[in-house]
């Protein structure tokens, strides 16, 4: 079990020293104020009616106002650097969760920029029908001259989108103002209050949903922020509060101003034509700035993401994009992937054209509007999740700045994405579910391997805390037994088997220590720490090799009895407490006194205790041939046996070997013998052959028969008298001399086979 390694930060270049208004509310708010608004607002409101239109605005800003909470909560909370939301989930949940999602949200952001160029292109042929046939380079030119852009440098490009921005400001009041000074009243507004026949509220969010995923433009800024924790957080709400508002102000105005019909065929024009002043020429720039500059945010954050997701090495096939240019390090490999993916789409879309004769519901512009928001919604739920896991966890590393936070709101945002991915498109959200989750597993053993000192080791802490609290007040039940081994290896690399055995006994089903006692009396408080750390790393060494899921310990000291008198005592977390002692066989005269001691002190402090005979000195078999046999003398070890004989064979390479209960009783008693056995069995359901065998032989002799080609054999044994050890010792080593590993156990009671 090797110690997390930490992954190096590529700290060599530098990204630009944008502040709030430049780096995160304006490409924030040029894209939430994008296509949408502009384009499919008033097909919306036509569709669904006022009041549903403000109840799924109301529902995509809890859902965006709790996750602008939760990037402001782990913005707050860490160091931030480049990658926007991939770096903020990444560094919570871990690379597992972070590259799954990274990934996710990079096809997001890279579908936005055919999305809003395809509502440029739709727009451009509204406006001057005579360019309709041209669709195709209407989407091919803006995508090239982008692609330009943004190769030159964010910097100038986010200078652009000042200017933008006061276009765009211009055309939202133009068009508002048009539609409340000319054509409202508050008849059409009734009219338009209530949902259509063709009314889906899901399908319709989906639609409308893109309008407000912008909050991400910002955030995916972040390694390009002169002090990302101050501006993230700030710029984000800002874009969401004004977002809110101006979309809130759209629905109330033109639901009122235009008829149904006319919100359904006609969304775009009938901004244009009732615009304020006659200035429909505003509402087309407004149309275009609006378009061009999300579409200019897009391919400025996907390439970002994309890059600091190779940074990290995660995905070999990723590690091509980490490289950037110049000394801002631009993303440009990560960039041109982006621009092929986005002529692409452009091409499949123009072949499908989107023009002002297009059915609405149905075109491609709808279509990647839909994928988009599952994309967005999965991120957004993660990141929710992100913020939830790292308050909840109640690690005392989770100390955000932003204290406006409550782990509910993070919870609440979470299951509403999900909810609302499913109620939107079942089959879709279930396949997205599926695909990240298939990243996940791609990217978990090298999750295991890399931490970001992420949150998951403080929450699975916290859960842990407070259910060994609720463990510990509930009463002890035999249906509830599981074992819990403590293997007394000394050194392990010489007893592998043991280990082995031990392992399959436990694994997935208990819980499995394995102790080192290191008697030395050179040991001193000096030092005693050097010795331990030397034997702890000797044991996650063997760990490691072996591929076992134990937990090490060491315990030094100058007197091996006092150390194990102690240890066994103390050895414990809240309930959690070994029931289960396991050894290995004395192979040497001088410590089977030792030997029969430790059994003693076993017995006495009412422990479960298992030795692990093995003269043969065999393997672990990998395909196991034969029998598992238990001797059966009766319930009081019996019931341990059979149980340990049955976890055996939960094991994948055990499940086909048979378990068979053997006892030897006298002729007239067998018939009586062999119909208590079959009851036990059958009440104890496990699956058994019973056999009860009368013989004129000793034991021994037919032990030997009868087990000497099993593969494993469990037999109960008595805790001896330390004065009789040696009789003991000399009775067990005859008995099983050259047999096959046999388990001698000794029960405490604790484990009911009938339960």
């Amino acid at each position: 079990m090797k110690t997390d390694l930490q992954l190096d930060e590529e700290t060599t270049s530098q990204g630009y020293s944008f502040g709030t208004f430049a780096g995160v509310f304006t490409p924030s708010i040029l894209t939430i104020f994008g296509l949408i608004m502009f384009m499919r607002t008033s097909y919306v409101i036509g569709h669904s009616g006022i009041m549903m239109t403000l109840i799924m605005i109301t529902v995509a800003h809890i859902i965006t106002f709790s996750t602008g909470l939760s990037i402001s909560v782990i913005s707050t909370n860490t160091p931030v650097k480049g990658g926007g939301a991939y770096f903020l989930i990444s560094r919570a949940l871990g690379p597992g969760f972070g590259s799954s999602i990274g990934i996710s949200l990079f096809l997001a952001q890279t579908l936005s920029v055919p999305f809003y160029i395809l509502g440029f292109a739709e727009a451009v042929a509204t406006n001057i029908p005579s360019l309709q046939p041209y669709f195709i380079f209407l989407t091919i030119v803006p995508a090239v001259l982008l692609f330009i852009t943004s190769w030159i440098g964010a910097d100038w490009a986010i200078k652009a989108q000042f200017f933008i921005l006061a276009v765009l400001g211009i055309s939202i009041i133009v068009f508002l103002g048009g539609a409340l000074f000319k054509p409202f009243s508050m008849e059409v507004f009734a009219q338009n209050w209530t949902p259509g026949r063709d009314f889906k509220f899901f399908h319709f969010f989906a639609i409308f949903f893109p309008a407000v995923t912008g909050i991400m433009a910002g955030v995916n800024m972040s390694g390009d922020l002169k002090d990302p924790q101050r501006s993230i957080p700030r710029g984000t709400l800002f874009a969401i509060s004004v977002g809110c508002l101006v979309y809130t102000s759209q629905v109330l105005i033109t639901g009122g101003a235009f008829a149904r019909e006319d919100l359904i065929h006609n969304p775009y024009a009938i901004l244009v034509e009732n615009a304020l002043f006659g200035a429909g020429f505003l509402v087309f720039a407004g149309v275009i700035a609006a378009t061009i500059s999300s579409a200019l945010g897009s391919m400025l954050g996907a390439p970002r993401i994309l890059q600091a997701i190779a940074k990290d090495k995660i995905l070999k096939s990723f590690n091509f994009f980490a490289k950037g240019a110049g000394a801002t390090n631009e993303p440009r490999r990560a960039m041109t992937l982006t621009f092929i993916v986005t002529l692409a789409v452009l091409i499949w879309s123009s072949l499908n054209e989107s023009g002002p004769e297009t059915d609405a519901g149905f075109d491609p512009l709808n279509i990647i509007a839909a994928i988009v928001t599952m994309f967005f919604l999965y991120t957004y739920a993660m990141v929710n999740l992100a913020a939830f896991v790292e308050s909840f966890g109640g690690n005392p590393s989770f100390r955000p700045r932003f204290k406006y936070f409550h782990w509910s709101i993070s919870l609440l945002g979470a299951i509403s994405c999900i909810a609302a991915s499913f109620m939107i498109d079942a089959l879709a959200s279930f396949v997205a579910l599926i695909v990240m989750t298939i990243l996940f597993f791609v990217t978990s053993k090298r999750d295991m391997q890399r931490t970001f000192g992420d949150a998951r080791r403080g929450f699975v802490y916290s859960r842990i805390r407070d259910n060994l609290i609720k463990l510990a007040q509930m009463p002890p039940d035999p249906k509830n037994w599981r074992p819990t081994i403590t293997v007394l290896s000394g050194n392990p690399e010489n007893r592998t088997t043991l280990v082995k055995y031990a392992n399959l006994f436990g694994d997935r089903r208990g819980i499995l220590s394995i102790v080192k006692i290191v008697a030395d009396e050179t040991v001193s408080n000096d030092n005693l720490r050097t010795i331990r750390r030397r034997e702890m790393e000797k044991l996650n060494e063997f760990a490691d090799d072996n591929s076992f899921n134990f937990f090490p310990e060491v315990v030094v000291d100058k007197d091996f009895d006092c150390a194990l008198r102690i240890f066994m005592q103390s050895h414990s977390i809240g309930p959690i407490k070994p029931n289960i002692i396991m050894t290995g066989w004395p192979r040497k005269e001088e410590r089977i006194r030792p030997f029969v001691h430790l059994m003693n002190l076993i017995g006495k402090l009412e422990m479960n205790y298992v030795a692990m005979v093995d003269t043969r000195k065999s393997r672990v078999p990998l395909i196991p041939e034969g029998t598992i046999d238990i001797w059966w003398r009766g319930m009081s070890n019996g019931s341990l046996m059979v149980i340990l004989a049955y976890l055996l064979t939960r094991n994948d390479n055990w499940k086909n070997v048979r378990i068979r209960l053997l006892r030897l009783a006298e002729k007239q008693e067998r018939s009586q013998e062999l119909e208590e056995m079959n009851k036990l069995v059958e009440a104890a359901r496990i699956d058994a052959e019973v056999k009860v065998i009368t013989s004129d032989k000793s034991f021994p002799e037919v032990f030997r028969y009868m087990s000497g080609n099993a593969v494993a054999i469990f037999m109960g044994t008595r805790i001896p008298d330390e004065d009789d050890y040696e009789e003991f010792f000399d009775q067990t080593a005859k008995l099983l001399d050259d047999m096959p590993v046999t388990f001698l156990v000794a029960s405490n009671g604790e484990a009911n086979l009938m339960a």
